[in-house]
């Protein structure tokens, strides 16, 4: 619904062999975690291994795994989360491509035999990367 603001621009950070990237939620109201079906990252088209990909919100951090069943973490519109993966960002202070695709259930909008609504996002923004 609003792809092209998931990533917040500026925010690609490393650590050793780990990038990370603020995104923002693409819908006009808040979900809980149990909503974030699946996640991905990639950094010049490099992708992150998915048992790699770490999703932080609310100051806790999640393997994707563990946000199936929760239901009492919620991601609001006005809050960003932080997705990470096992992506070693050569040259730091570089422009590099970022890439994040976002799978979310949408639970209040029903949609043929009784399935909730899925919606499929994905942004891409050129950036710097900073040492965290």
């Amino acid at each position: 619904m609003i792809p092209d603001r998931i990533i917040e621009q500026g925010t690609l950070k490393t650590q050793g062999a780990r990038a990370a990237v603020e995104v923002r939620i693409p819908w006009y109201r808040a979900l809980p975690a149990s909503c974030i079906s699946d996640v991905s990252l990639a950094v010049d088209g490099i992708p992150a291994p998915a048992d790699s990909i770490r999703w932080e919100m609310n100051g806790k951090t999640f393997r994707l795994p563990d946000l199936a069943d929760d239901t009492e973490e919620w991601w609001f519109p006005l809050d960003s989360a932080v997705v990470s993966g096992d992506i070693p960002v050569d040259e730091p202070g570089a422009e590099h491509t970022v890439e994040v695709e976002l799978k979310l259930y949408i639970p209040y909008i029903i949609i043929d035999n009784d399935q909730v609504l899925r919606i499929e996002e994905h942004d891409s923004k050129t950036m710097k990367a900073v040492a965290a």
